[in-house]
């Protein structure tokens, strides 16, 4: 499932990143590959998703969001 189905206050893991070598570049930057666990700050239906990952907020935007799978 995709990180945007995630309601605030959960934790997950990453499983996947549905995405080109650019935008997976970009995610592995902020932290964000499979196999690391993520909490959800806030979430909205079409704004941007804070999470949480290893120490720090990171703030993606809803398209970049959907780009990612967790379980």
């Amino acid at each position: 499932m995709s990180l945007t189905n995630i309601k605030p206050g959960k934790r997950v893991y990453i499983i996947g990143l549905n995405a080109g070598q650019g935008m997976q570049g970009r995610l592995a930057a902020m932290g964000l590959v499979p196999g690391v666990q993520i909490e959800v700050i806030a979430s909205s239906v079409w704004g941007p998703i804070i999470v949480a990952v290893k120490g720090s907020r990171v703030i993606l935007g809803h398209g970049m969001a959907q780009k990612v799978m967790v379980a």
